[in-house]
């Protein structure tokens, strides 16, 4: 009797030590948000921020989903961050009372997330969401219209080009309903056209409610520069995604792993201002993956297959940046447990918040 008394005991105390545990990685969502915590910065969170974070809480309760547009936007304003970019799909009139209401009430901004409309039959849904998106009063929707990184997915130019099209085709369809709802739509660039590409298919649509979604680091994986993708596409720019990355070379190119803000590779100050120059008003958003660094295979042939027009300057360029500008270590996350990886997931976003507010001026 004694020794199963034990057993009972050491298994309570184990459960305790396994809710204590969790709690440090349940969100601060139940509790009154209100006065939680300070407002540190104006900078908002990208949905992406928290999907390891997302992904625990599920297989804790499959019922709850952190993505939930009220859901993510109070846990935003936990953490002190101004607001949040997030897929709201179409939200029933009370639901976007409530999402309205209390980002006004807090003075926090939204970015929706719209997949454009990938052909005629998907002209209602794509409509349903910009209305949703407009009654909510966005700054903007984030889109995409190529899938997958440029030099991954695709193998030959001709691929890519027919990719290509099917995006301008799909902004060509979603132009005249964007401009009826005045609302922008923000195409990221997403490592797929290079900035001359880009430029000239947004000159192609002429359209004032299609612009950019300019992410900060993507297009130095397609050896378009560190800092001139953001003086071209600030003009466009609709919404922001910001991040700093860290770089080190290896044998087939360089790594690029997501990192806090300020301890990466590269000046945010210096893109901060480039883009505020243009757009004064913008709101940021953080976007940083928890995850293994990205391979960049720049020194391969198959690479270039669907880029055969960048030049041995370009590519020396981009190599000399990476060299001048590489870091002692990359964080990898593949070899945590789950649990260790929400953790710094959290970390991350946290000490770019801080970061954001007292050394951007984001506040």
């Amino acid at each position: 009797m004694k020794e199963d008394q034990n057993v009972i005991n050491r298994r309570t105390t184990l459960g305790r030590l396994g809710v204590i545990a969790g709690a440090t990685l349940l969100p601060q969502i139940n509790a009154n948000p209100v006065n939680q915590k300070p407002r540190l910065t104006t900078m908002g969170l990208v949905m992406y921020d928290y999907n390891l974070r997302r992904r625990w809480l599920h297989s804790q309760n499959q019922n709850y989903d952190l993505f939930r547009p009220l859901t993510f936007l109070k846990h935003c304003h936990a953490q002190g961050a101004g607001g949040m970019q997030a897929s709201l799909g179409v939200l029933m009139l009370e639901e976007i009372r409530k999402l309205r209401t209390f980002a006004e009430e807090h003075d926090l901004f939204i970015d929706a997330i719209i997949k454009p409309p990938k052909n005629k039959n998907d002209l209602g849904r794509f409509e349903a969401e910009v209305k949703t998106a407009r009654e909510v009063n966005v700054q903007a929707a984030r889109t995409t219209i190529i899938p997958g990184r440029r030099y991954e997915r695709f193998k030959t130019l001709a691929e890519f080009r027919q990719f290509e099209k099917r995006g301008r085709e799909m902004l060509e369809r979603a132009a005249p309903i964007v401009k009826k709802h005045r609302l922008p739509f923000a195409v990221e660039n997403h490592k797929d056209q290079r900035m001359e590409e880009r430029l000239a298919l947004f000159k192609h649509l002429d359209s004032e409610y299609i612009g950019a979604c300019l992410d900060t680091g993507n297009s130095f994986a397609l050896i378009d520069g560190a800092y001139e993708p953001i003086e071209a596409l600030a003009p466009y720019t609709f919404s922001v995604h910001l991040k700093d990355q860290a770089l080190k070379d290896y044998k087939d190119g360089f790594l690029l792993g997501d990192t806090p803000l300020g301890q990466g590779s590269f000046d945010l100050k210096r893109m901060v201002q480039i883009i505020k120059k243009s757009k004064p008003k913008i709101k940021f958003s953080l976007e940083l993956i928890t995850r293994d660094p990205l391979k960049v295979p720049c020194l391969t042939r198959e690479f270039y297959s669907t880029m055969p027009t960048v030049s041995a300057r370009e590519l020396a360029k981009t190599l000399r940046f990476v060299r001048r500008n590489s870091v002692e270590k990359l964080q990898r996350v593949s070899h945590l447990s789950l649990e260790k990886q929400v953790q710094l997931e959290d970390s991350n976003v946290k000490q770019s918040i801080k970061y954001a507010g007292k050394e951007l001026c984001l506040s």
